[in-house]
């Protein structure tokens, strides 16, 4: 069906608009969030960690109990409420950093309501496209959204690089908490088109124990997602933490790994294009085939290689990275009963993020005690055995997704 054809779905547009917005703020995000602290007077890669890791960790809490809300009471006013409580909370941090004194307690406090939010919006925003397009449009749908979240993160990394290290992390945090609040307002207009469930006497440990039998149901999926909660422990240590580390000791800065998230988005956005058009027998086996460009990615930084290499690295890594959210997520749409698919969606994101604390936490310390260079290379070789592992599996090799040639 035609790229015009989709997006004449009612409401649709409307979705993608508020995507758009919040997805100018993401781009912002991680870079002001990542120098804001390593500029404190007292800021440090281990209190960048622990910021962050603090964020998952209550993500990883509320996930199961994520899923179960957004069945139960309605998955597109949840995921609106949610991104509205979020950006409030983040406007707690930008107040300390514009006052120039910034407690840990308070960058602790929006981070971790973030997290709690971000617990309910993930699972409630897998189950939001369904409720917009027929189910022969969702790969379609799924990559449009992509391409322009992306192009949008494009947009904010760049400006949000340049404001950073212009004015300072103050401004670009705000942004990013506003258009929360903003894109959060749109959706939950739209919320009369996924109602609440059906009222049932199961407690919410019944639901949650039902979802679980229907995860560990599809073999291919409890093997990827506990496997690839190891690469993204090793991914989030090298990315999240050592790279701005490397960025600030071997390069420009704030401007510098600005340049190298950008260049990962710009390959998410080429990965949206791709998704648009390609159709697989068997998604899974290309997947995680195409997971090599991570290690390498991680390798090359760790050295680091010249800023080119690395920017090159950045670009495949980001087409792997968005083709697996259009295609993975397509395989649950189509592979997940709808009215379980937020449970389910819920612990394929806690299983997937259950190790990034571990890999946050542990970044710094043993970048101290090993170097940066061995702390990177380590975290390559484990993203590189992960790959090698899942890729061992029958049930991922031959998973097949009927209709596709």
């Amino acid at each position: 069906m035609s790229l015009k054809r989709t997006l004449a779905h009612r409401h649709v547009k409307r979705f993608y608009l508020a995507r758009f917005i919040s997805s100018f703020g993401n781009g912002m995000g991680p870079i002001a969030l990542a120098f804001g602290i390593l500029h404190l007077k007292n800021g440090s890669a281990s209190e960048l960690g622990l910021v962050l890791g603090s964020s998952t960790v209550a993500l990883l809490c509320v996930l199961p109990f994520g899923g179960v809300l957004a069945d139960k009471y309605g998955r597109v006013f949840m995921c609106g409420a949610s991104d509205v409580i979020a950006g409030s909370c983040l406007l707690v941090q930008v107040y300390y950093f514009h006052t120039g004194n910034v407690p840990l307690a308070a960058l602790l406090f929006s981070n971790i309501s973030f997290g709690i939010m971000w617990g309910i919006f993930w699972p409630s925003m897998t189950g939001l496209l369904p409720a917009l397009l027929p189910e022969e449009n969702l790969q379609q749908g799924n990559a449009i959204n992509q391409f322009l979240s992306n192009f949008s993160t494009i947009i904010g990394t760049a400006v949000g690089g340049f404001i950073v290290s212009t004015y300072g992390s103050t401004w670009a945090l705000g942004i990013d908490a506003l258009t929360f609040i903003f894109a959060g307002s749109m959706i939950i207009g739209l919320y009369k088109l996924t109602p609440p469930g059906v009222v049932t006497e199961n407690s919410m440990f019944q639901d949650l124990r039902h979802g679980w039998r229907v995860f560990t149901s599809y073999p291919w999926i409890v093997v990827t997602v506990f496997g690839f909660s190891l690469l993204v422990m090793a991914w989030s240590a090298g990315d999240n933490v050592l790279g701005p580390v490397i960025s600030l000791k071997s390069f420009h800065g704030a401007r510098s790994w600005a340049t190298v998230i950008s260049c990962e988005t710009i390959g998410y956005l080429v990965g949206s294009l791709i998704g648009m058009k390609v159709k697989l027998k068997k998604p899974m086996r290309f997947l995680v085939l195409i997971t090599f460009t991570c290690p390498i990615y991680l390798f090359l930084l760790a050295r680091p290689f010249s800023l080119v290499i690395i920017m090159a690295a950045a670009f495949f890594w980001g087409i792997t990275l968005d083709l697996w959210s259009t295609i993975w997520s397509t395989c649950f749409q189509r592979t997940i009963p709808r009215e379980s698919l937020s449970r389910v969606s819920a612990y394929d994101a806690l299983g997937t993020m259950m190790l990034r604390p571990v890999g946050l936490a542990i970044a710094a310390p043993l970048a101290a005690a090993i170097g940066v260079t061995r702390a990177m290379e380590l975290f390559s070789l484990i993203t590189l055995i992960v790959v090698l592992g899942v890729y061992a599996f029958p049930s991922v090799r031959h998973m097949e997704l009927s209709g596709n040639s």
